[in-house]
């Protein structure tokens, strides 16, 4: 017991002035922020990842259930967030779009591996009104306009041509004119009911930090690494 406690000891006072390697690059050991709106903290990690992630701070994984009851994962970019969830767009025709329409609930997971950082959130989907939708496709490149309505997403694709020909067939068709919205191109809206955030710690004793979401708001807890 006494060795133990020892051993202990030195685990505790090694902790203290830990610092760990990142890319051959010495880290002082940092620490998840107090705060009891997950939102907030996430709003501050965003803002410092846009600072050091090189490409895409937004890309997130975005996971989905299918009538199988496998699950499926792709990236997809984060397009705004606040306390009424984290918005992102697709095609409503697409293999995720579909399976959301029969089981609209999704998890997300961001990585800002210059940060040593994770948030994982899980909540229920629902649409974007049509005014913040158009909105959002109207600020998008000509070309990803037109892109929206040349692509049949997810469906089987035989030649490279056939793509190729329908992109041409809208660019000429909206040629001189605003590329409206299609129908089927739509803002899906996660609303979480838990977040958690995770940070990197020597000897893989990650921090963690869950918030679940009740009636009486938020309720935080830490994890085991």
């Amino acid at each position: 017991m006494f060795i133990l406690s020892i051993l202990s000891q030195l685990f505790l006072e090694k902790a203290k002035k830990s610092e760990y390697v990142t890319f051959g690059v010495p880290m002082a050991r940092q620490f998840i922020p107090k705060n009891d709106n997950p939102i907030e903290l996430f709003s501050i990690w965003f803002s410092e990842a846009r600072k050091s992630e090189i490409i895409n701070p937004e890309a997130m994984a975005l996971a989905t259930s299918g009538p199988d009851s496998r699950p499926y994962v792709r990236m997809v970019l984060l397009k705004s967030f606040g306390e009424d969830g984290f918005v992102f767009y697709t095609n409503s025709n697409s293999r995720k779009g579909t399976q959301l329409s029969k089981t609209p609930y999704a998890s997300l997971c961001f990585y800002w591996k210059s940060l040593l950082r994770q948030v994982r959130v899980e909540g229920v989907i629902s649409k974007v009104n049509d005014r913040d939708a158009d909105r959002y496709f109207a600020s998008r490149s000509r070309d990803s306009q037109v892109g929206a309505w040349a692509s049949k997403q997810s469906s089987k694709l035989s030649e490279q041509s056939d793509l190729d020909e329908r992109i041409l067939k809208f660019t000429q068709k909206y040629e001189g004119v605003e590329v409206p919205r299609p129908d089927f191109w739509e803002g899906y809206r996660v609303l979480p009911d838990k977040i958690e955030f995770w940070l990197q710690q020597d000897s893989r004793l990650h921090e963690r930090i869950e918030y679940i979401k009740s009636k009486k708001g938020w309720a935080q807890h830490r994890l085991y690494p």
